[in-house]
């Protein structure tokens, strides 16, 4: 992926009223916000559009669903159905990928994520995230896994089955067609 670079006008137009349509088809996400305010953020930080570019061509369909009053951030996260289609059949990272010997992915998560200037959703905000869902009911998604479980070799991810999100682990080297990432951006 090429390194973050501001959209044309015509592209932050044409990205910012795909934003505002999803935003207010999906005001469950987002009591209390007002798109106003998300758009004046956003318009501050052109870089933080080419971000969200990213995530909208890789098939995430990003959308607000938080604001951080700490940090005066508003919360982007792959709001697709199933784990955005553009990310999927790659294994979680650089170690992972250099232990394949064969059959190795054409990419790993925590790279792209970086190079798309987003974070892999953890635990705990994939769980708030279901909470507007369901997502991942087909699919599953590789989650920002802590270092201690990452040094012996493992990476977790998440989706939704029989009512329940569950969180379970994998060697970090393994990946699936059902399996990509979803990621956040703070604006």
């Amino acid at each position: 992926m090429l390194p973050l670079q501001p959209l044309t006008s015509e592209e932050q137009k044409q990205l910012l009223q795909l934003l505002q349509k999803r935003f207010e088809q999906n005001s469950h996400r987002h009591q209390g916000i007002l798109w106003e305010n998300v758009v004046t953020k956003l318009q501050q930080q052109p870089l933080k559009l080419h971000s969200l570019q990213a995530m909208e061509e890789t098939g995430g369909e990003p959308d607000v669903v938080g604001y951080d009053e700490v940090t005066n951030e508003y919360l982007f996260y792959d709001c697709s159905a199933e784990s955005p289609k553009g990310r999927r059949s790659w294994c979680y990272d650089a170690k992972a990928l250099d232990e394949r010997k064969e059959f190795k992915p054409e990419n790993f998560a925590v790279a792209a994520a970086e190079a798309m200037g987003i974070t892999l959703l953890n635990e705990s905000e994939y769980r708030y995230l279901q909470q507007f869902g369901p997502f991942d009911t087909k699919t599953s998604s590789w989650l920002l896994t802590p270092s201690p479980i990452r040094a012996l070799g493992g990476a977790l991810f998440g989706d939704y089955r029989y009512k329940t999100v569950f969180v379970y682990h994998n060697g970090a080297s393994s990946y699936y067609a059902a399996r990509g990432f979803r990621g956040s951006l703070r604006v």
